[in-house]
């Protein structure tokens, strides 16, 4: 198998390679996202060494791993490792054994189940690369896991032993619809943009969920098969999603239900009422880990972009399971077929659109020609009109200039009627009225298929289509 995308990723991996110096990579981002197979792929001809850590096992299991993974690579006759410090060692003692000009990679995966309670991973870890790693010019330690909040605060934010010992960090995150897109062509699957724009809808850019498609299926019959089909790969993803990365998922799970059902999200203080807690503590701590990992958007105020928070459950797989899968007591074989011909998914395809635009600012940034311009994404919620406004993606820009953002999904150029286009002027009137703001207000259609010629446009100032997403 080749690696599809992934060009910036690719480039740091690369210059890894060529740096000539020493190098410590912390790889790091959801679950399936990948990092396993992107390392592995971009190295296979310097990995001279490969550890996994098995998940609940214990220090003595763990050590047992490391003797069987040394003796797979060669590694000389040895006695089982007693410790960490004296399984380090004996990686010292293989890697002697290479010339010095050729880079060699030493690969640690799933990092956060090695170091399990009072093994001293950590700081046999870091005693390896202060005393060894770090003074080899052919070296190149890859670490690498699915816990991204636990490799955040570990290694990449250390202040023990490791404190800035990483020479790069790379987060991994899911594909972009562009990439989504050469994924199956890659692997021959012909679909057109708005079918590749469903899937993603459900699936996310997460490689794993993506590999499960075939070719001759439509997104309806492929989200059957994945999720509602007897058997299905996919069934039970969402206990084992959460439980492998989390040692507690249980706060973790209570605020993703709670943000499930908000679909505009919810400010710190809604959240933490509808939780029935305090800010601070374990709970905010779980928020941070969600956010780290993927899970949640939290964007800010724009009257109050220091202070005001508002978080939103923006992981597609996770929405798609609160809104469709979790409600279906006794899913049918063909329960999403059956839903698209009843116009079920119209409004789920309308909520995650939203996401799905949220999750691609960096294309809208350059269809809008402001890749260029400082920019800051935020939110607004009205505090006196009735009835009420909320704008989810506002993109303030540093030329005096602030976008609201209109999202529409239809497989059909989208039509402005009247009525709608009277919607569209009061939520700007009264974002302007209420926020005062001096600078230019735009309203931006970001539409999947376009506006209709006939349309009435007089108060949309720029358009962004579905192809300019796949940019």
């Amino acid at each position: 198998m080749r690696i599809i995308g992934r060009a910036l990723e690719q480039d740091v991996l690369r210059r890894c390679l060529e740096s000539g110096k020493p190098e410590f990579l912390a790889v790091y981002g959801r679950r399936r996202v990948g990092k396993t197979f992107l390392i592995r792929e971009a190295y296979k001809d310097h990995v001279v060494f490969c550890l996994t850590g098995a998940p609940q096992a214990t220090l003595k299991q763990q050590l047992r791993n490391f003797d069987e993974a040394l003796d797979e690579w060669g590694g000389r006759a040895h006695a089982p490792a007693k410790d960490w410090f004296d399984a380090f060692r004996q990686l010292k003692d293989y890697l002697r054994r290479f010339r010095h000009h050729r880079r060699k990679v030493v690969f640690i995966d799933e990092i956060s189940w090695l170091a399990t309670q009072r093994s001293a991973f950590l700081a046999a870890l870091d005693h390896f690369w202060n005393s060894f790693a770090s003074t080899r010019d052919d070296l190149i330690l890859v670490i690498c896991g699915s816990a991204t909040s636990w490799i955040i605060d570990n290694i990449v934010n250390a202040r023990g032993g490791l404190h800035n010992r990483l020479t790069r960090q790379l987060r991994l995150d899911p594909f972009s619809l562009a990439e989504c897109e050469l994924y199956c062509r890659d692997k021959g699957i012909q679909l057109n943009r708005v079918q590749l724009a469903q899937l993603y809808m459900v699936l996310g850019g997460i490689p794993y969920y993506l590999d499960f498609l075939e070719r001759g299926q439509s997104p309806e019959q492929a989200v059957d098969a994945l999720f509602f089909a007897r058997g299905a790969p996919l069934a039970g993803e969402y206990a084992n999603l959460y439980a492998s990365l989390f040692k507690n998922p249980e706060r973790h799970l209570r605020i993703i239900d709670i943000l499930s059902r908000k679909t505009a999200g919810a400010t710190q203080r809604e959240l933490f009422a509808a939780l029935k807690a305090k800010p601070g503590g374990t709970l905010s701590k779980a928020l941070l880990e969600l956010e780290q990992c993927g899970f949640i958007r939290v964007y800010h105020d724009f009257t109050k972009p220091r202070q005001g928070r508002f978080y939103q459950l923006s992981d597609f797989y996770t929405l798609f399971y609160h809104h469709q899968i979790r409600p279906t007591s006794l899913p049918a074989p063909r329960h999403w077929q059956s839903q698209s011909r009843q116009g079920g998914w119209n409004a789920w395809y309308g909520l995650a659109f939203e996401r799905l635009v949220a999750a691609h600012l960096d294309q809208v940034r350059r269809a809008l020609g402001i890749s260029g311009v400082t920019t800051a994404v935020l939110g607004w919620r009205s505090r006196e009109a009735t009835p009420g406004v909320q704008i989810d993606l506002i993109i303030r820009r540093a030329d005096g200039i602030v976008d609201l953002l209109e999202a529409k999904f239809t497989a059909k150029p989208f039509a402005l009627d009247e009525d709608y286009d009277k919607l569209l002027l009061y939520r700007r009137e009264t974002f302007c009225d209420e926020t005062k703001t001096d600078k230019a207000v735009h309203i931006v259609m970001v539409s999947a298929s376009g506006l209709t010629p006939s349309s009435r446009t007089g108060m949309i100032q720029n358009v962004v289509t579905l192809d300019d997403l796949f940019a």
